[in-house]
């Protein structure tokens, strides 16, 4: 459900983009029936990254391509609080495959490199400088000297390292990940000697905003992935930029309307309720959206977790495979968006935060949309928006209670927020939107192929070896998904995809000596007896 008072204009960018989309339609209508028949069919199933990421290559292979979005029971999109903007919004160093494509649309939708900065209740705790213009320093050191921490005291600085030898243990490989699933972040971080007060001032916060969930409730392996990923392969992946405005509009609305003019189409208001199992090739040929049906040669289902259980419950078909089953027991986490007005300037001195809720009730990230978006860059007021994670107790709050809690947090983290007043607001609300990586969820996960030979899942949730995290491993699993199409359809060319940058030569090198001690010790007497 989503709560707006305040509306967007359908065509943000003018008359001459309401033109431009006019005459792509009309470019799609003209493609010729026929021309359309003799070609493969490839229905995607959801329009975030992931579904446009596979529908992007399979267009350039020559495919005839459906999106059935059905996401409108999160929101109509038309509004400035966009599932589309939800979540983690920022975009890292190591995203390439995402710069890649943005190079390649010819767009130019992000700010530059920013600092960020990081609040508890007790105020400032931490400044994210941008490391590029740092010394660069093997990791974890240039990120913990670069780093500059307001109050946190050296020697709990210096409690982290010894979680890098779990972090040289974890290689993102499937015995790495089921070694560490079970247990959880928390007592991964306590097991290696972190300090009270760096759990609670800087890694739990950290980890809540980037998975979604408080550290007891997350998996130690998707910790030990993201923190990696993000913040120790290299001192510069921590750098990020922001869109200058929703991703919707600068980015998705542009590219949307580039896949139709190549005859992709888009079809709103699908929701997949069965789909049809051809008994003699074991193949899906049919997908149904209620009392429609579309015929296919190949389906990628691009949803998030919450959506392809639901997609599941309804379809017998699905229900009698084993990894559709599976997901079942996957889990997502509510989040909360909330966009005010205030009717001053505030001093928010950087762009964008991290922060815990007081009692540690949440974490959640709040926003300087004056310095991000253009269209507030010259605005009298403050436009100032705050994601709250893990948000499953806030959602049934009134829309005043909502709004009284975030100026008052705000307020704890910079003071001239007590002397602002709101004078307008909007709510996002996201049921079971973010995916929760809790320990043991692993074994439940699902990877790209199915035992359908022509169905193929993609979305940040899944298992897959590329590393990235987010809407990195988003798009890079819709691609993944449109290679497994191209692969299965034998026509067209696999997609290029960018991989992650090698690790730094030292870690390179600790890991192969950890990997060669891990098969000296498999052929000791007994190495199996004992839980590992």
């Amino acid at each position: 459900m989503l709560a707006c008072s305040r509306a967007r204009p359908v065509f943000p960018h003018g008359t001459a983009d309401f033109r431009r989309r006019l005459c792509c339609r009309a470019q799609e209508q003209a493609i010729p029936l026929t021309e359309r028949q003799n070609k493969k069919k490839v229905l995607v199933v959801g329009s975030g990254w992931a579904g446009l990421g596979a529908a992007h290559h399979l267009c350039k292979q020559g495919f005839d391509v459906t999106v059935l979005e059905g996401g409108y029971e999160l929101g109509w999109k038309t509004k400035s609080l966009s599932p589309d903007d939800a979540g983690i919004r920022g975009f890292w160093y190591p995203y390439r495959n995402i710069f890649n494509l943005v190079d390649e649309l010819g767009l130019k939708p992000f700010t530059s490199w920013t600092k960020s900065a990081q609040y508890s209740d007790e105020g400032l705790e931490v400044e994210y400088p941008i490391y590029q213009n740092s010394p660069q320093l093997p990791t974890p050191f240039g990120t913990l000297l670069n780093t500059q921490f307001a109050r946190l005291p050296l020697i709990d600085r210096f409690t982290s390292l010894p979680l890098m030898a779990a972090v040289i243990d974890f290689d993102n490989t499937d015995s790495a990940w089921r070694k560490y699933d079970p247990i959880t972040a928390r007592e991964i971080l306590k097991q290696f000697g972190c300090s009270e007060r760096l759990y609670r001032d800087v890694f739990d916060p950290l980890i809540r905003v980037g998975l979604f969930a408080p550290a007891e409730q997350c998996s130690a392996a998707a910790t030990l992935g993201m923190l990696y990923y993000f913040v120790l392969a290299n001192q510069k992946h921590f750098d990020l930029v922001w869109c200058r405005g929703t991703v919707r509009d600068k980015i998705f609305l542009p590219w949307i309307e580039s896949l139709k003019a190549q005859g992709c189409r888009f079809l709103e208001g699908r929701k997949v309720t069965d789909v049809v199992l051809n008994e003699k090739s074991g193949c899906i040929s049919e997908v149904v959206c209620e009392k429609e049906s579309f015929k296919s040669d190949a389906l990628i289902l691009a949803v998030g977790i919450s959506t392809l259980q639901e997609i599941v419950q309804r379809s017998a078909a699905l229900c009698a495979r084993e990894e559709f089953l599976q997901i079942m027991k996957m889990n997502s986490t509510d989040l909360l968006t909330v966009k005010l007005w205030l009717d001053k300037k505030v001093n928010i001195p950087y762009a964008s935060n991290v922060s815990s809720a007081p009692d540690n009730a949440c974490a959640w990230t709040f926003f300087d949309l004056n310095a991000i978006y253009d269209e507030y860059e010259e605005s009298a007021s403050t436009v100032v928006q705050a994601d709250l994670y893990y948000a499953n107790d806030l959602l049934p709050l009134k829309d005043e209670k909502i709004v009284e809690k975030v100026k008052s947090w705000l307020s704890n983290c910079i003071k001239d927020f007590e002397n602002a007043t709101v004078v307008d607001q909007e709510i996002g609300r996201f049921p079971n939107f973010h995916s929760h990586f809790f320990p043991g969820s692993y074994k439940h996960m699902m990877r790209g192929s199915t035992s359908f030979p022509n169905v193929y899942i993609a979305g940040d949730w899944i298992i897959n070896r590329h590393g990235s995290w987010s809407q990195e491993k988003s798009y890079v699993s819709g691609l993944e998904a449109a290679n497994r199409a191209v692969d299965y359809l034998e026509e067209g060319s696999l997609a290029r995809i960018v991989p992650v940058e090698d690790d730094e030569p030292h870690i390179q090198l600790l890991r192969s000596f950890n990997r060669n001690l891990y098969e000296l010790r498999a052929q000791l007497p007994l190495s199996n007896y004992f839980l590992q």
